[in-house]
């Protein structure tokens, strides 16, 4: 199995949908700064997330229960799949993985529609797994603001993180992440905000810098975008310049500016044929890592996609196998 349509967008990642809509999404945009996404304030802020809540019981895997739960996020409720694992706990409780996905559509995103094959190779290992619906997707509150320029999904991956590190089920101390494109993106970001993450897997990320990302990124933007939001980097580049022009500015919202701060080894997977992420971003994440004395492990597979489709069971399993060897 493979998510359909799992597109990731060259400025930022958002959507026409979401429960927010007229003067309400023009409040939204109007408080948003590129300037929230600085990785050091970012570092200052408290993600406590919040005990999970129980909305809906699905039908059971092989070997884990699955629910759909909600936390909170900035006074936001945010749903999310939960996978336990069935029997006895190791001592300590179950490691976990905050499982970050891609860039589909809010409006039309579902819960329990994409990445399941996915999440069920990490559930069925053995893992905790806990997908966020973003804000703005699904049923969650809030606006689909984007990954980029907008702090939006940043806190509700750490408050994810907070949600998993209070639930007795789990071992606070051997939590990953797991990114998918998008995912990948808020995934490094995590991790260097928030040492206490083991290790992290990106297939497909948009790993580069702000330079890499508006200079070296010439996919298609979708005609569903809404104008308003494109402008969220044009109003960035406006008020601060370009990342040539003000290296500072946009190196502090980078997390490749703070690869030394991790707290924990990372695994790169990406297609040489991926259609949607420019190969060169985990190229050079992973010399990036190697100079800065981090233990990378990069996939490169001949030929295949965004999803490594042709190669999924191979990427599924060395990422199973990562994870259990650095939780």
């Amino acid at each position: 199995m493979k998510p359909a349509a799992l597109l990731t967008l060259p400025l930022l990642l958002l959507s026409v949908g979401g429960p927010s809509a007229g003067a309400q999404s023009a409040a939204a945009l109007a408080k948003v700064d590129a300037a929230q996404m600085n990785i050091p304030a970012a570092r200052q802020k408290s993600y406590p997330g919040s005990a999970l809540t129980v909305r809906q019981t699905l039908r059971s895997g092989s070997n884990y229960t699955r629910q759909v739960v909600s936390y909170q996020s900035d006074g936001l409720r945010i749903n999310a799949l939960l996978t336990v694992p069935t029997g006895t706990p190791p001592k300590g409780g179950w490691p976990a993985i905050v499982f970050n996905h891609g860039y589909v559509p809010p409006n039309v995103y579902r819960t329990t529609e994409r990445y399941v094959a996915y999440q069920d190779a990490f559930a069925r290992a053995g893992f905790v797994t806990l997908k966020s619906d973003y804000r703005g997707h699904g049923s969650s509150q809030g606006e689909a603001l984007g990954g980029y320029y907008a702090p939006g999904y940043t806190n509700d991956v750490m408050n994810a993180l907070g949600s998993l590190k209070r639930d007795g089920r789990v071992n606070a101390a051997r939590i990953g992440m797991w990114g998918h494109s998008m995912g990948g993106f808020l995934s490094l970001r995590a991790m260097v905000i928030d040492r206490s993450v083991k290790a992290g897997v990106i297939w497909g990320g948009v790993v580069g810098n702000y330079d890499q990302m508006m200079t070296g990124w010439n996919n298609r933007t979708p005609a569903s975008i809404p104008q308003r939001v494109l402008n969220l980097r044009k109003t960035a580049v406006a008020k601060y310049g370009t990342p040539d022009a003000n290296p500072k500015f946009w190196n502090a919202l980078s997390a490749n500016s703070y690869l030394r701060d991790l707290g924990g080894p990372i695994q790169l997977h990406i297609g040489s044929a991926d259609e949607e992420v420019p190969v060169a971003f985990h190229t050079a994440l992973a010399g990036q890592l190697r100079a800065a004395g981090k233990s990378v492990q990069s996939y490169v597979y001949p030929g295949d996609n965004h999803n490594l489709s042709g190669n999924l069971r191979t990427a599924l399993n060395r990422s199973v196998a990562f994870f259990k060897a650095n939780l």
